[in-house]
């Protein structure tokens, strides 16, 4: 399957258990010797009392990760054209907490991707305070981030150009810089306007991508905070375009949840022998 190009291999772990190496699962991401895919997404039940679904993610590399947009809108197609629900609206537990997800008319699903956390704690990224934006030095370069928590972590650079932004060089450096105890994804933002932007993301344990649907989420609130960017923002990926909602803090301080909406495509169905 495939999310404004982010694609997956999506394996039905609800109807029957399977259980999967991170050895076998790098094989399967494998573009020459395998299946190939940015990330691999296991479908399971759940024990949490009104949720419908668990989901787990793993990166390319093998490594699981917490939370990720464009396959949460797989999902929810997923479930729907193998049977396994006949709900609209559902509810699916994930490492990083619980989503809500919501079929819509001509392959379009939206997401809640739930508030965006910015205390360096909650990232995790190393920093004494929290600031709209920090200084990295990165590769023998300085940069701009904001860093940001969308359930996975994100470092967010505005550049004048995303064709000609150093994604190549950058992205690596930014990924496994040393504040982020974690790594990160690291976003190249160009803003068009303010209600549109471009945007390339080099993911964490993938590599660039065609598009990252957290990363999108994360590039729109950093550009809100920053008052460069207005309630709704078109994000335009190198796979497609993704649209994306969020209504700021609130008077209480409470940040508002993300709302995601973007196609989500199946691509074929097969085997593999693992």
């Amino acid at each position: 399957m495939h999310g404004a190009g982010n694609d997956f291999v999506v394996v039905d772990s609800y109807s029957a258990p399977v259980s999967l190496t991170s050895a076998q699962i790098k094989k399967i991401a494998n573009r020459h010797f395998g299946i190939g895919c940015d990330q691999l997404l296991i479908v399971e039940k759940t024990s949490t009392p009104n949720v419908d679904f668990r989901y787990r993610i793993f990166n390319a590399d093998g490594g699981e990760v917490e939370q990720c947009g464009n396959g949460a809108r797989c999902f929810v197609r997923f479930v729907h054209h193998k049977g396994l629900t006949q709900k609209r609206e559902i509810a699916v537990e994930t490492a990083s907490g619980l989503i809500t997800l919501t079929l819509g008319d001509h392959n379009q699903v939206t997401v809640n991707m739930g508030a965006p956390r910015f205390e360096p704690r909650d990232i995790p990224f190393v920093a004494e305070t929290q600031q709209k934006t920090y200084v990295l030095q990165a590769d023998n370069h300085k940069l701009s981030v904001a860093a940001l928590s969308m359930g996975n972590p994100h470092a967010v650079t505005i550049v004048d150009n995303v064709e000609t932004a150093n994604v190549a060089e950058l992205g690596p450096a930014i990924e496994s810089h040393a504040s982020f105890p974690q790594r990160v994804n690291a976003g190249f933002m160009q803003i068009i306007n303010p209600h549109e932007i471009k945007l390339r993301v080099y993911e964490r344990g993938a590599g660039e991508t065609l598009s990252c649907g957290t990363g999108a989420c994360a590039a729109a609130v950093s550009g809100m905070q920053l008052g460069l960017l207005q309630n709704p923002v078109l994000v335009h990926a190198r796979g497609g375009d993704l649209r994306i909602e969020w209504a700021g803090i609130d008077l209480n301080g409470k940040a508002q949840p993300v709302m995601m909406t973007g196609d989500a495509e199946i691509v074929f169905e097969g085997s593999i022998h693992i």
